[in-house]
């Protein structure tokens, strides 16, 4: 096993980009092994539980929020016997082309502006748009159709895409930030709790998601309160308690870069130019789109295995997904406790070949309940080692006034590697079958893999 190297003097820390005044570096000096693993130096951290208590009611909101939308829709617009699809695929288009169009462009801004401002602010407005959804959808009730659809329902288009907008400057925040309150050696706990809680709120916020909001409809008509707007309440409520809780955290910035008006396109080149020069960040963003370029393809591929499964039936794909989602929360957890034992180019390696192998299985196993359980729980789970240790590399080598601009970009390219799959699995599983499909997935990771193998220097 080959441990990751820890910077031990100034200009190690300077080279690794992490120059803010919270982390300063101990000369000469190795901090106590124990001190150097697991989760317990960053949950004592209290500045960092701030944001991880933002992050977990954000990131329930964001994942319950096109449950709720998808609620309204059913019980507003969709004629009986109509199927919802047409009216779900507007609105996934309305949240995801922001994530396309702004995703560069809000890290510019993120590199300028106070990162506690941006947490703060997306959040509120989020949960000030959703509370704002019933009186919107009263006032326009009685409106003529605009071009064959119901006011209403753009009115629901146009706050899913101000809703994403925001995300689009929250997300880059948030990863910009954890670098500033951590010191380097915890950065992969750190990491390892932040995806752990992106992966639970995932399955919690789809899985009780439709759940919860009946069961808030359940409570208000006991209580004898009969609103038809609890469930708005929930979602802005958990994006207005994030707010309130990042009011409290404290960033340490300084000199802010105040630049006005702030050249857009020449700060997302000199981003891309970075990437240009740095291979080991460059090959760390790879690995991240060709994960997330997989698990977008896996979520088109679920229907057709949980299909082929006699057990399941197409509609009980969630099971599938979710067992991935368990694999990951499992790895993350373990890469947080125990990962500094081992390289981040000896876990990426493992991680990529677990993927790959996980694909492969899937393809031999299309039948079989147990064992397409246990491998997308396998599957998750590496991915996780792949994961972690790539978002920490991007966020320990990238420096500090550099990094809104390189997560903006990131983001850009994950939301494209999240798109593009959707679209692109299905036409493949019908021209090569599913199994073709998974084993080309499992190729990817394979090289994937191989890349960061021979990018990353020895010591990553």
């Amino acid at each position: 096993m080959v441990k990751s190297e820890l910077p031990t003097t100034p200009e190690d820390y300077q080279q690794n980009g992490n120059n803010n005044s919270t982390s300063q570096p101990e000369a000469n000096s190795s901090p106590p092994e124990s001190e150097n693993q697991g989760f317990l130096p960053v949950l004592k951290n209290p500045r960092f539980l701030i944001l991880w208590s933002g992050q977990i009611f954000s990131q329930l909101a964001d994942k319950i929020y096109l449950v709720l939308m998808i609620a309204i829709i059913a019980t507003r617009f969709q004629e009986a016997e109509e199927t919802i699809s047409g009216w779900v695929s507007a609105m996934m288009i309305a949240f995801t082309i922001p994530a396309i169009l702004f995703g560069s462009v809000a890290g510019v801004y993120i590199d300028r502006w106070s990162k506690k401002t941006v947490l703060v602010v997306t959040n509120l407005l989020r949960g000030v748009l959703v509370l704002a959804v019933p009186f919107l959808l009263w006032l326009t009730k009685d409106l003529e159709p605009f071009f064959d659809l119901p006011v209403g329902f753009w009115i629901l288009l146009g706050i899913t895409f101000l809703v994403s907008t925001l995300t689009q400057f929250f997300a880059p925040a948030e990863q910009a930030t954890i670098p500033l309150l951590v010191k380097h050696r915890h950065l992969l706990p750190a990491n390892s709790l932040y995806t752990t809680t992106m992966m639970a709120s995932l399955i919690l916020g789809f899985a009780v998601g439709e759940p919860l909001l009946e069961l808030t409809d359940v409570v208000l008509a006991n209580l004898g309160i009969h609103w038809n707007f609890g469930r708005e309440i929930v979602v802005g409520g958990a994006y207005l308690i994030a707010g309130l809780l990042l009011l409290f955290l404290r960033t340490k910035e300084r000199n802010l870069n105040r630049e006005k008006p702030p050249q857009v396109w020449h700060n997302i080149r000199e981003g891309l130019r970075y990437l240009g020069k740095n291979a080991e960040v460059r090959n760390a963003i790879i690995q991240l789109v060709i994960l997330f370029s997989i698990f977008a393809a896996l979520a088109v591929l679920a229907v057709s295995l949980a299909e082929s499964i006699p057990e399941l039936k197409a509609s009980q794909f969630g099971f599938l997904l979710a067992t991935g989602g368990v694999g990951m929360v499992c790895g993350a957890t373990l890469l947080g406790q125990w990962g500094q034992k081992f390289s981040y180019r000896q876990l990426s390696l493992w991680g990529s070949f677990g993927v790959a192998a996980s694909l492969g299985g899937l393809s031999f196993f299309t039948q079989q309940l147990f064992l397409a359980l246990l491998l997308t729980t396998l599957l998750g789970f590496s991915a996780a080692l792949v994961g972690v240790p790539m978002q920490t590399i991007i966020q320990s080598k990238t420096p500090k006034d550099m990094r809104g601009k390189v997560f903006g970009l990131q983001n850009n390219m994950i939301n494209i590697a999240l798109s593009l799959p959707l679209a692109l699995a299905g036409i493949a599983e019908t021209f090569v079958g599913l199994q073709g499909v998974f084993l080309g997935l499992s190729a990817i990771a394979i090289l994937g893999g191989l890349l960061t193998w021979y990018i990353s220097p020895i010591q990553s």
